[in-house]
């Protein structure tokens, strides 16, 4: 039986094993923090691939020259390459973009793709990731059961940069359309919510409304600074 590792930190990707261990037979294992991600640990477990669907840290050198890891970026690459794809794409006014399947290499988001797959920017940040499991899941399925051959990525590289959470910060913005998008883009586990602040407090919002009036219904958290 064939051994295939999933490494993501996020609640949502962790239902990826029980939903593919439905639909394919084969020895699934979860890798969800940074310090199991080793090439000892990847030694011992020793699969077939390793699938990448959401990590925020640099993939040891060790463990992509000696095993095919697939990663998982939400551009249509090489459009896009770099850190915070989902936010950088929602506030340059896309609504749709593609969920590409590549394999890792030293370069950031330059190696070979396997597939793409469409994908809608409505809802939130972690409406939009859910969107992005699902997905995943069925891109993984046909990576193994066709083991499809990764092809170079054609055209110019074009590169974001990963946010910080001091941009989360919408006292800049001069729209409400703006406002609705920084709210939502940021509405997601381990996201710093979008916020305000004045001398004594801080005002995160989530749970975003855009109503037809052009006002904003959301939740508010205010922490005492």
């Amino acid at each position: 039986m064939e051994t295939y590792i999933i490494v993501s930190e996020k609640t949502w990707n962790k239902k990826l094993i029980e939903k593919l261990s439905k639909q394919l037979e084969a020895n699934w294992v979860l890798i969800d923090n940074k310090k199991s991600f080793t090439i000892e640990h990847v030694n011992q477990v020793a699969p077939k691939l390793i699938f990448v669907p959401h990590w925020s840290y640099y993939i040891p050198e060790e463990i992509f020259e000696n095993y095919e890891c697939v990663v998982f970026h939400e551009t249509d690459l090489p459009f896009g390459r770099g850190g915070s794809p989902i936010q950088n794409l929602i506030e340059r006014g896309y609504q749709e973009t593609k969920i590409s399947a590549l394999k890792v290499t030293k370069d950031i988001d330059a190696g070979d793709i396997y597939l793409k797959r469409s994908l809608s920017l409505h809802g939130t940040a972690e409406e939009i990731f859910i969107r992005i499991n699902n997905e995943v899941e069925m891109m993984i399925l046909e990576i193994i059961k066709s083991k499809r051959t990764p092809i170079p990525q054609k055209g110019e590289p074009t590169f974001f940069k990963r946010r910080k959470p001091a941009q989360s910060n919408i006292d800049s913005l001069i729209s409400v359309e703006q406002i609705y998008d920084y709210i939502r883009m940021l509405d997601a586990e381990g996201y710093p919510n979008a916020f305000i602040e004045t001398d004594k407090f801080r005002f995160e919002f989530s749970r975003a409304s855009l109503k037809s009036n052009e006002s904003i219904v959301a939740d508010v958290r205010i922490i005492k600074k």
